[in-house]
């Protein structure tokens, strides 16, 4: 994916500003930074939930959020075109935003079934595989309330899963939780990193999380990428100064 001069304003308030970077297929990005700094805007418009006020995400070579008119300019895509566009792409949330009237199972299967048009019986099949996965093969009948904060999240994790996006956007997955539930969630994402494909673009504050998982970290500061690198060359020797105060206030 590619984000291109992307700038999304809120009336005269520019979170992200003219914001270029690139994610390779396969690679996993942390985005890390004081809160306030763009880095959740850039994963809901990822998830086309806001609008680019100006520039083009790239995903796979295609506009994101954009179409070509006739004579090769872009233009605003409509929503069937969007919805395309989400397909690709899952999400894991700071809240576990899970159908509270439905049981696991049910909050697995019911996007598989509806959006990708899989059957009941086969988007059954993948879903205890996935809860068998994250570790909660005996909670298929329960219903959210019935579960942990952890436990909810991991089911999150799963849902996210089910939909076989190439992107897996994360997206602070463990500020809802307890803090002893915490370890858990992040082990199994480390699991899925190393055993996966998947693209994965995280906003964490889990500095340690960030530094196991990433073949890349960005730090950002009012919606501009101040620094990239490595994990090892980001937490060991930041080149920039803002970098280093961010680092120093959270270490």
């Amino acid at each position: 994916m590619r984000f291109d001069k992307v700038v999304k304003r809120y009336g005269d308030h520019v979170v992200l500003d003219e914001l270029d970077f690139t994610v390779d297929r396969g690679e996993h990005v942390t985005l890390i930074g004081p809160s306030g700094s763009g880095k959740t805007t850039i994963l809901r418009l990822l998830m086309t939930l806001e609008k680019v006020s100006d520039g083009v995400i790239w995903v796979d070579g295609s506009p994101l959020s954009h179409v070509r008119t006739p004579d090769g300019s872009l233009k605003p895509a409509g929503e069937k075109r969007l919805r395309e566009s989400r397909k690709k792409i899952g999400m894991v949330f700071q809240q576990f935003n899970l159908f509270p009237n439905m049981k696991v199972i049910e909050n697995i299967t019911e996007a598989p079934v509806s959006v990708l048009g899989k059957s009941r019986e086969e988007a059954e099949v993948r879903a205890r595989e996935l809860l068998d996965l994250v570790g909660l093969s005996a909670k298929v009948d329960a219903h959210p309330s019935q579960l942990s904060g952890g436990q909810q999240q991991r089911v999150a994790i799963a849902r996210a899963l089910a939909m076989e996006p190439e992107i897996l956007l994360l997206d602070e997955v463990t500020s809802a939780l307890d803090p002893e539930l915490v370890a858990g969630v992040l082990e199994l994402l480390g699991d899925i990193a190393r055993n996966t494909d998947i693209t994965m673009l995280c906003v964490t504050h889990e500095m340690n999380f960030a530094r196991d998982v990433s073949e890349k970290v960005l730090m950002f500061d009012a919606g501009r990428v101040v620094e990239a690198g490595s994990p090892e060359k980001i937490f060991s020797d930041p080149s920039h100064e803002r970098t280093r105060e961010f680092l120093n206030a959270v270490l």
